[in-house]
């Protein structure tokens, strides 16, 4: 595979088998444009992940960098510690304005996960505020993921992640995810049924909990780790409801699903409901800048906002002035371009290009929503019978994902739930592109059936 070998000996790559690279090249891409991308020796490949559900506008616009460099040119650095800088407050204003409701009050961070970290943590000091200081529990879904830092990581759901790190920061209690193909009976053939019980596992967490030890619920509009779960309908209706009846936070985990991923600029939008809190980060700035967003609502921020309380919390990189000036021109980009609208377009052809791989006995379920889809894999069809540990990491791992790579394609086989594989490409992307993914998939798919 083509790469640098001295990637191997420095550089610790994220979430990697550092073992993998012992006597092969590490993948090394050099350059991007467009919807494509290129290896250091000069191979294309399409990025059908857009980068990791990041690069919204696609590689290489030159318009966002000169930004960028007019921005360090002005101002490079300055915290919002106590004091502001204009590219922070005029990006402020712009997302309360985009946002759904009154959520008027951003808070920047540098990443996903600490927006996650201060969600929980504007939770558990609202509810000391309000005198309730036992609010401070999190309900979260099975397989979901919503950050590796500490906190967040106990909000995540994926076990084989926290479990070289426990114990991780108490209070975090998980519940059934969306995911409809493995619905349970009685309610396997009912999605609005389904939707109601899964909505009502959350209520019954909270009941076993204790209402008054319970301060938010994190959920994202379409989960992603275990495959893209899409809201079954009146899942996130009753799910309101919910968390009005018992006084509890609703946090929408929109680091993947915000700034047109879904084809609105957040998740909430596109499945009408309203949170509390939103984290966000990845599309905000197409990738050319990390920046994480936290937006909260204004009845939350009330008892901040009087006399000496300080939110104790911050981050040096936090709202950094190149940052939100990239965001700023990413998000004149969408409008100017109509990013949003060309996913609501295409969302469809999108949805049916991909259901043709249903034809292969090796697809059972092809589920998401916007650009944002999950290809979940099985040994049969009729039973939905799933790959086990050791063939997993024979098919998936030992093949797909290489295979995949080397026909071109830049995506993700993932089995954090069940073996998925999983296409988010760049919101520019129309027919020609989602043949391109199909066309691939569909090969490598078929070879990967052979070895079932």
């Amino acid at each position: 595979m083509p790469g640098s070998r001295n990637a191997a000996d420095h550089l610790w790559m994220h979430f990697t088998r550092m073992s993998g690279y012992a006597d092969k090249p590490v993948p090394t891409i050099a350059r991007g444009e467009g919807a494509y991308i290129w290896d250091t020796n000069g191979r294309r490949y399409l990025d059908a992940l857009s980068g990791l559900f990041v690069v919204q506008a696609g590689h290489g616009r030159a318009e966002l960098a000169e930004v960028m460099a007019e921005q360090a040119r002005t101002l490079a650095f300055f915290p919002i510690w106590s004091y502001a800088h204009p590219k922070a407050i005029e990006l402020a204003d712009r997302l309360a304005a985009e946002s759904p409701g009154d959520l008027n009050k951003i808070f920047f961070a540098t990443g996903g996960a600490e927006a996650v970290e201060t969600a929980w943590k504007v939770a558990k000091q609202y509810f000391r505020l309000t005198g309730r200081p036992g609010k401070y529990k999190v309900i979260s879904r099975a397989i979901a993921y919503h950050g590796t830092t500490q906190g967040a990581l106990s909000i995540t759901g994926i076990p084989p992640f926290k479990a070289p790190f426990e114990p991780l920061v108490p209070g975090s209690h998980r519940v059934p995810n969306t995911n409809f193909y493995r619905a349970p009976e009685p309610v396997a053939n009912d999605e609005k049924a389904f939707g109601l019980w899964a909505a009502n596992r959350v209520e019954e967490a909270i009941l076993e909990e204790g209402p008054d030890t319970v301060a938010a619920v994190f959920v994202e509009p379409v989960q992603n780790a275990g495959g893209c779960f899409p809201p079954p309908p009146g899942y996130f209706d009753r799910l309101r409801e919910i968390c009005d009846t018992y006084d509890v936070l609703l946090v929408s985990d929109e680091v993947i699903c915000a700034y047109g991923r879904l084809g609105t600029m957040f998740g909430a939008q596109k499945f009408g409901y309203q949170p509390d809190i939103i984290t966000s980060a990845k599309g905000l700035t197409s990738g050319y800048s990390p920046l994480g967003a936290t937006l909260i609502s204004d009845r939350v921020f009330e008892p901040f906002s009087h006399g000496d309380t300080v939110f104790p919390h911050g981050y040096t990189f936090g709202g950094h002035p190149v940052s939100c000036a990239v965001a700023l021109a990413n998000l004149d980009l969408f409008e100017r371009e109509d990013l949003l609208g060309n996913v609501r377009r295409n969302e469809n052809a999108f949805r049916q290009t991909l259901e043709k791989l249903l034809d292969l006995p090796i697809v059972g379920d092809v589920r998401g929503d916007g650009y944002f889809y999950g290809i979940e894999l099985v040994k049969d069809k009729n039973t939905k019978e799933t790959f086990d540990a050791a063939e997993s990491e024979r098919i998936l791992r030992g093949y797909v994902s290489g295979a995949l790579f080397e026909n071109g394609l830049y995506c993700r086989a993932d089995d954090r739930g069940d073996p998925v594989i999983q296409v988010a490409p760049i919101l520019t992307s129309d027919q020609a592109i989602f043949d391109e993914i199909e066309q691939t998939l569909r090969h490598v798919l078929t070879e990967a059936w052979t070895l079932v």
